[in-house]
């Protein structure tokens, strides 16, 4: 087969992903639905049974929550769910700027920059268990707060949804994925990478994980967690996409990620995925607890 004919092959493929929603570029979310399914499916097999049952009595009443295009009938859907109503953007528009709060690669992280009013994805995962954990709101409200927690843990774990280097988390970076043209590098993080190490773990990736998975894993905090995945964006995504360190300030223009590049990627997106999993059990069986949750450090 000649090149023209692998380019066009490439670009058929490119458009039935999209055309089938595995990579939704438009939505900019991260993991995509498969990424959020599995990362809620991996939480509810690793919650308290005490958390399940909280969980299914929330979502008895997602009726209440007024989007019938949007269901909420489990925590898998649930964790969709922000993605689906921001289709609505005249209702939910306001909350575009919570799924993500990315930073240079080139400065110092901080976990309040780029966070006017809370509008970030960092504050958003501590403002909505907080609403969780609050028994004396409605039900309807404390099931849009799980909705949204679980959900922005998921985007906060993918890279490019802190790191950054004048591209627009990578959305910028015009990204043929092996011999598929066409992409960007935000939308294969988003969802090629982490489809594929999900669909080949094995393990499986949903499962319950051991106290010591557990411990080597999750833990940690939403600031911690952003750390993590700027530092994974400067000191892994670029470089693997770029086959050299990305210059801080200077936007790419056009990359491959050559096959080698997707091999070295898919356990980091792997990994990634698991934390995210396991972290958000955390936040469920915090928020499901008795009593009000701690107050954050430094705000006491």
């Amino acid at each position: 087969m000649g090149s023209r004919a692998l380019r066009n092959l490439g670009r058929s493929f490119a458009a039935l992903l999209v055309a089938v929603g595995l990579l939704q570029p438009t939505l900019a979310a991260a993991w995509g639905f498969f990424g959020h399914e599995t990362t809620a499916r991996i939480a509810l097999a690793n919650v308290r049974p005490d958390t399940r049952a909280g969980i299914a009595r929330l979502i008895a009443d997602e009726r209440e929550l007024g989007t019938p295009q949007c269901r909420i009938r489990s925590l898998p859907e649930a964790a969709t769910w922000p993605d689906c109503v921001r289709r609505e953007g005249w209702r939910w528009g306001y909350t575009a700027a919570w799924h993500y709060q990315t930073q240079p690669i080139g400065e110092q992280y901080d976990p309040r920059k780029n966070c006017s009013g809370g509008n970030c994805v960092l504050a958003q995962i501590e403002r909505n268990q907080r609403i969780l954990a609050d028994e004396s709101l409605p039900a309807n409200v404390r099931l849009e707060a799980l909705a949204f927690m679980v959900h922005f843990a998921g985007d906060i774990h993918m890279p490019l949804h802190s790191g950054d280097n004048e591209d627009r988390g990578g959305n910028s970076i015009e990204t043929t994925y092996g011999i598929v043209p066409g992409l960007n590098l935000h939308s294969i993080w988003d969802s090629a990478l982490a489809e594929r190490a999900i669909t080949a773990a094995d393990p499986p990736l949903v499962r319950r994980y051991s106290p010591e998975e557990r411990a080597s894993l999750a833990g940690g905090g939403p600031a911690d967690w952003g750390r993590e995945s700027w530092q994974l964006a400067g000191e892994f995504v670029y470089p693997n996409a770029l086959g050299r360190p990305a210059t801080p300030g200077q936007a790419e223009a056009e990359t491959t990620l050559t096959q080698d590049a997707i091999v070295a990627a898919v356990p980091v997106a792997e990994r990634r995925v698991t934390q995210a999993g396991l972290r958000i059990a955390d936040l469920l069986d915090a928020a499901f607890a008795p009593g009000p949750l701690p107050q954050p450090e430094g705000r006491r």
